[in-house]
């Protein structure tokens, strides 16, 4: 079946992570993506071995960056710096719905890959862009990456224990969350073109994204004058939304704001009934009030027995209090509530084969979201889309290649 964008055509020119994850999104949801790569260096993520101190390569060659980023697209090398590069550029504007990049102010307008340019070959053109810091302000021409973002954002002083220092989260959150506004201003800017007629230019950054995905932190912070404080295992007052570690090492998370409506099942289900009749932990006021207290004798009940069988009997004794597995990242693999969901599921890769990868969080009724390829190799549809697209022959698309255009 086709999926919700099918019949959009999309130009992704960009590199890193923040304008190839909206790519990959919206080739999820159908759209034909057309990435466009130097024709000497690529994207840049080709050749990134490492990061955070975790290698990206896998045997095989695969780079798990570039292999996340670009699902579902065609690649075509393309020279922008020639003439001939910048002409067939603009025709495959003129064809396209979307035109999609994150290089810098500067690189954009060297090589003519302007709003201002572009829309003059297709008036109707959704051109998104991201950015790091946003085009405006005296810190818009600055470098930015996902941990430039973070320290920015001030995401990094709410991470970790009250009293130590800002932690880095490990791994490109902010660029995927960049990439997913990117793909939520085109979606909007796609609407517009159909009930408008009218093309446009729509801006997402690094930094911005960040401050979006803190709405109801930094609210708190804005309205109230200080931040949330920083939760810790030691001074959240509620014994029932805390985390425990277990008899095997892993760790169970209880969220349960009505403590109250559970507390009688949650006392039989560990067995600690006389804990349930001591007055001093008789409300959640009382509870409160001796958190200390009741969260030190939680702890030694729930290291008697491994994760999985208190699992079990919260399943069946606990009445419905919210609970989950603290999972790590490797663990989501075997999840069956992750995998019935398909929101890890299986990959048929090239030259890995069977692997699970990450899967499609948006379901759809009827034009369901696909992954029907796994990132290209480099300039593998060059000549595919200047044949199938632009017309041109053979002989014209040799005479590029030894002109070094493509």
């Amino acid at each position: 079946m086709a999926g919700p964008l099918e019949g959009i055509r999309v130009l992704e020119c960009g590199g890193y992570l923040s304008a190839p994850s909206a790519g990959y999104m919206l080739g999820d949801l159908g759209a034909e993506v057309i990435k466009i790569e130097d024709r000497v260096k690529g994207d840049p993520v080709r050749g990134m071995s490492s990061t955070f101190g975790r290698g990206m390569i896998m045997p095989d060659g695969t780079n798990i960056l570039f292999e996340t980023a670009n699902r579902n697209k065609k690649s075509i090398t393309l020279d922008l710096k020639k003439e001939k590069g910048k002409e067939l550029l603009y025709r495959l504007v003129a064809v396209s719905d979307v035109f999609c990049t994150n290089f810098s102010r500067s690189a954009i307008d060297s090589l003519g890959i302007d709003y201002q340019t572009l829309k003059k070959y297709n008036p109707k053109l959704v051109y998104g862009v991201a950015t790091g810091y946003g085009s405006l302000g005296p810190e818009s021409e600055k470098r930015a990456f996902d941990t430039i973002a973070q320290a920015h954002s001030g995401i990094m002083g709410t991470v970790g224990e009250p009293d130590g220092p800002p932690l880095q989260i490990a791994g490109a959150v902010f660029d995927q969350m960049t990439g997913t506004l990117l793909v939520n201003g085109i979606l909007a800017a796609l609407a517009a073109r159909d009930r408008q007629g009218i093309g446009q230019q729509v801006e997402v950054s690094l930094l911005g994204s960040g401050i979006h995905m803190q709405a109801y932190n930094i609210n708190v912070a804005l309205l109230r004058g200080r931040p949330m404080p920083k939760p810790s295992r030691q001074t959240l007052k509620n014994p029932l939304a805390n985390h425990y570690e277990c008899a095997d090492g892993k760790w169970l998370l209880l969220a349960e704001p009505q403590s109250d409506r559970f507390w009688h099942d949650f006392c039989l289900a560990l067995s600690i009934e006389n804990v349930e009749k001591d007055a001093k932990f008789a409300t959640a006021k009382d509870r409160r009030d001796n958190f200390l207290e009741l969260t030190t004798t939680l702890e030694k009940v729930f290291k008697t027995k491994t994760r999985d069988e208190w699992i079990s009997i919260l399943q069946t004794k606990g009445g419905g209090i919210a609970f989950s597995p603290v999972l790590e990242l490797t663990e989501l693999a075997s999840d069956p509530q992750v995998l019935a969901n398909e929101y890890i599921t299986d990959v048929d890769h090239p030259t890995l084969g069977k692997v699970k990868m990450i899967g499609i969080p948006i379901k759809f009724s009827e034009t369901p979201a696909q992954i029907k390829n796994c990132a290209p190799n480099f300039g593998q549809h060059t000549e595919e889309v200047l044949m199938n697209i632009l017309g041109y022959t053979w002989e014209e698309i040799q005479t590029l290649k030894d002109e070094e255009v493509i």
